[in-house]
């Protein structure tokens, strides 16, 4: 549970967050007034007095660009670059779970194609081997 929470599930949640929130209608940094109860009631000036000034709209942005830009030390679900492990037994459960990866990798890169937007977000090779900041 703690490898699929620290890998897998962070990946799902995080890597599509900039491409949807990065568009500030979609994820106002704050509000400054209610939003809205009842559709049609309010007018332009309303929506604009109610989202952040454009300082606050673009440290929002930035933080939004700095938590789902990978990190410079980006290593892949699955690979170790250390050797901590050197017994029979747990290499060869690594090799098996890479070979894993590697079959589903391959069968997302198949599927992409006909997909009107790819999903990758999910891609073993693009998904971290742990939450890095």
């Amino acid at each position: 549970m703690v490898i699929f929470t620290g890998s897998i599930q962070h990946s799902a949640v995080n890597s599509g967050q900039f491409d949807y929130g990065f568009w500030p209608l979609n994820s106002p940094i704050s509000l400054q007034l209610p939003p809205p109860t009842t559709k049609g009631q309010r007018s332009e000036s309303t929506m604009l007095h109610t989202l952040a000034d454009v300082k606050t709209t673009v440290y929002g942005m930035a933080t939004m660009f700095l938590l789902s830009k990978p990190s410079n030390d980006f290593i892949p679900l699955g690979e170790y670059p250390h050797e901590h492990f050197s017994e029979d037994a747990p290499c060869r459960l690594i090799k098996g779970f890479q070979a894993e990866l590697k079959a589903f990798s391959e069968s997302v890169k198949a599927r992409n194609p006909d997909l009107k937007v790819p999903y990758t977000y999910m891609d073993p090779k693009l998904v971290e081997n742990s939450v890095s900041l």
